[in-house]
């Protein structure tokens, strides 16, 4: 676990926003392999969703070892359930439902973590938070790597699908920056 206890100084306004969609994404994240895992039967797809729950919650815990800088958001236990729902549903309708849901969320977070490693470069002061954003920014390429590769074409319905959980992650970030 990263320690940061020299990270003192009050964080901006915008850096804090950033964290608390983050601290909510991966509050989210954690519970998309939590409903994945309840509602599927598939052993590749479980397999796949308790390796990635597990990296998950660690990016969790990074954010939350550092939510005394910034305050989470207030609409956490919707962030919780859109989450869930987000891993449940596509798990009732197979594997390439899963893998095309989960790619269509790390593509997504991936960029999100491109754009917040350059905020905080561009913060002297925060410019240590950099690794700890690198290494979750390495491990949701990973995810989506893997779940591209799992998967054996895109439907059309799957390729609707893949732009609703885009844009419903886009505007979670987008609330929970101000919420």
């Amino acid at each position: 676990m990263l320690s940061y206890p020299h990270l003192t100084a009050r964080m901006p306004a915008h850096l804090r926003a950033e964290f608390r969609s983050s601290h909510a994404g991966e509050m989210g994240a954690v519970w998309i392999y939590r409903g994945i895992l309840l509602a599927s039967t598939d052993p590749v797809v479980r397999k796949f969703a308790r390796e990635h729950l597990q990296t998950e919650q660690q990016h969790l815990a990074l954010f939350e070892e550092l939510i005394h800088l910034y305050r989470g958001s207030m609409l956490l236990p919707i962030w919780v359930l859109a989450g869930f729902l987000t891993g449940f549903l596509p798990a009732f309708f197979g594997r390439t439902a899963v893998f095309g849901t989960i790619e269509a969320v790390e593509t997504f977070v991936s960029a999100h973590y491109r754009q917040q490693i350059d905020m905080v470069k561009a913060e002297p002061a925060w410019a240590p938070l950099e690794e700890m954003l690198e290494h979750c920014l390495e491990d949701e390429i990973e995810h989506c790597h893997e779940a591209a590769n799992q998967l054996r074409g895109h439907s059309r319905l799957l390729r609707l699908w893949a732009k609703i959980v885009a844009t419903g992650s886009q505007l979670a970030v987008k609330v929970s920056k101000i919420i």
